[in-house]
């Protein structure tokens, strides 16, 4: 195929994500990332994201705008938010269709389109436009669906409309230039489906390891403003609450030390979700005092949120082990903290917990094993802080914001 190229010599790399800069969800925090880094290095990127902010869906971001080398388009949806599910579906078809026509505005031929995939089977009428417009796709999947919504018991994408789901979602990535996927079980669940290895691409997700870096309890304000004694051990969580984690697991952890009357050791929780809610209503209904919520706090805070607490805790359950990876884990890591990860012990995370000696793994219902667990650790603070040394060191070898966008360099070279 011909490629006409861009006026700068550098094929375009065109993204489509309902969320980006200066959004603070997840996947808009490491798109952003990706697409200016790409822009610092003369790539020519553009953006095709919603006017939603995550968060709120009453703030709207401007239509067209151009940050850090990056032009952004931002298309018009509806905005009913993720309180229900109806309301979240006529959102995803509103993107699907606004994107999908800005998307065939905007491409050229031998221009690469990326595809993230949130909304879910974004990959599906993108493949459509691409190859209508002779551009070389990319699929960059965060989480793989239909399959979770299936296993999280959400109705009908079990059976028979699900499997077909699956089929063409695995066509369209089938029929893409390259498909990237934050994992290695991610990449084993694809290549059992068929997908072809050689279009299979692990490039994991980051964070911006040289903003969050290790703070120590004295140094670090915002533990300070949150009234935490430097003898306090706090459990923290961070990110997104939502049908893929547990949460009961360690709230019953909490009400098991409050009922021993530990108030040395208190949880933490930063951010927002489906289950945000529960955790405060838990509180309240079984009168714990251990408990502390926070909402998502400012990027330019963020150092100071992920060191605040001693230990992080991360959930997964285990059906869904390999169809998504938790990203907050690379916040974790560069924060210098230890990990608690409730879910399949032979799990990626647990995995790479064990063997780099970061954290500590447990089962699903394992409230007591973990509640004793944080009473050795609160007595002995030594391990603690060996294991956050150690997950800095993970950062440092394996996941440097560096190393993860030079993946991304020389996947977009090979397209070329």
């Amino acid at each position: 195929m011909t490629r006409i190229p861009s006026p700068s010599g550098c094929p375009r790399v065109i993204f489509v994500n309902r969320f980006f800069w200066p959004d603070i969800s997840a996947t808009s925090q490491v798109l952003t990332d990706v697409a200016f880094a790409l822009a610092a290095n003369n790539v020519p990127v553009e953006i095709v994201a919603s006017r939603l902010a995550y968060g709120n869906p009453c703030v709207r971001y401007s239509a067209n705008e151009y940050r850090h080398g990056v032009r952004i388009h931002r298309v018009a949806t509806t905005g009913f938010g993720r309180a229900g599910l109806w309301g979240r579906a006529i959102d995803y078809l509103s993107f699907y269709v606004s994107a999908l026509v800005k998307a065939a505005l905007v491409l050229r031929k031998g221009d690469v389109l990326v595809v993230k995939t949130d909304p879910p089977l974004l990959s599906v009428p993108m493949r459509l436009v691409a190859w209508a417009r002779g551009a070389r796709q990319i699929n960059w999947l965060q989480d793989v669906y239909p399959e979770i919504a299936g296993l999280l018991g959400f109705s009908g994408f079990g059976g028979t409309f699900g499997r077909l789901l699956a089929h063409v979602r695995d066509r369209s990535l089938n029929a893409s230039a390259a498909n990237v996927v934050i994992g290695e079980g991610m990449r084993a669940r694809l290549r059992a489906r068929g997908i072809a290895d050689s279009r299979l691409t692990v490039i994991e997700n980051f964070t911006d390891d040289e903003a969050i870096t290790p703070l120590s309890t004295t140094e670090n304000t915002l533990r300070a403003e949150w009234n935490y004694r430097a003898d306090t051990l706090v459990v923290g969580y961070s990110g997104n609450l939502g049908q893929a984690h547990d949460l009961n697991t360690m709230l019953s952890a909490a009400m098991l030390l409050h009922q021993r009357g530990r108030s040395d050791i208190r949880f933490l929780f930063v951010g927002g979700g489906a289950f945000f809610a529960d955790v405060q209503s838990f509180a309240d209904t079984h009168g714990l005092t251990n408990i502390d919520s926070r909402p998502y706090q400012p990027r330019e805070r963020l150092s100071e949120s992920l060191t605040a607490p001693d230990i992080h805790w991360i959930s997964l359950r285990p059906e869904v082990e390999g169809y998504l990876l938790p990203s907050k884990f690379y916040g974790v890591l560069a924060a210098g903290r230890p990990t608690i990860f409730i879910g399949s012990p032979d799990g990626e995370i647990a995995r790479i917990l064990k063997v780099n000696r970061c954290g500590w793994c447990f089962a699903v219902g394992d409230s007591a094993g973990i509640a004793d667990w944080l009473c050795a650790l609160a007595a002995d603070r030594a391990a603690v802080e060996q294991a956050g040394v150690a997950a800095r060191r993970l950062m440092d070898s394996r996941y440097k914001r560096r190393q993860i966008i030079g993946k991304w360099e020389r996947l977009l070279d090979e397209l070329r």
